[in-house]
């Protein structure tokens, strides 16, 4: 007789990254506020970022191929942030309020500044150089902690593949998109000065 435990098979992942998603029928009415701010935030540095690019492109702009990371970085965190943080909100909710939400905070705090200090370096490099450097660290440190958090209820509690993939592809989103703009700003942020010459405003 075989005494061996059965493990249990996981769902297919189509399967179960629906069944996480469908959480989003279980928020109230705070939960909605909450992500509608944050989701809203960053999608409108998607929309902003890219829209800038395309008027610029669209008028004869010619910016270096790295430049186009910047979008397709914050397309990634943006997507992946919207699917990771209905699991925060439902599934997690408990284990989010223990202390893992002020880690959220400083991450929404340091991303949102870092890229602000950085759009303020155009003009003011150096004024605003060290803050963004700064920023951006601190941002990057505490998403490590963060994805600690995670990998520590993924092996304690067994949580879901699609919250530990969606947070693995908004880090990767995010550094991504800060690679690239640091870079852009190094270079003198070329095409910029073109693109705004051409603004009807």
């Amino acid at each position: 007789m075989n005494s061996a435990k059965t493990l249990a098979q996981p769902k297919p992942w189509l399967t179960e990254a629906w069944d996480y998603i469908s959480e989003i029928k279980n928020f109230e009415r705070e939960d909605w506020f909450r992500y509608s701010c944050w989701i809203g935030t960053i999608t409108s540095l998607l929309i902003g970022v890219s829209s800038f690019l395309l008027f610029g492109h669209s008028k004869g702009v010619e910016y270096p191929g790295y430049v186009w990371w910047i979008p397709i970085g914050v397309g990634m965190f943006v997507t992946a942030l919207s699917i990771d943080d209905i699991g925060h909100r439902t599934l997690y909710k408990e284990d989010i309020k223990s202390g893992e939400i002020h880690i959220h905070q400083m991450i929404m705090i340091t991303a949102v500044t870092s890229v602000m200090a950085l759009c303020l370096c155009y003009e003011h490099g150096e004024t605003f150089a060290v803050a963004a450097a700064a920023l951006t660290a601190l941002s990057f440190f505490y998403s490590i902690i963060d994805e600690a958090l995670h990998w520590h209820r993924y092996l304690t509690k067994g949580v879901d593949r699609v919250e530990m993939w969606a947070h693995f592809v908004a880090i990767t989103g995010h550094v991504i998109m800060m690679a690239a703009w640091w870079h852009w700003y190094r270079e003198g942020y070329p095409g910029v000065a073109q693109t705004v010459a051409q603004l009807p405003f």
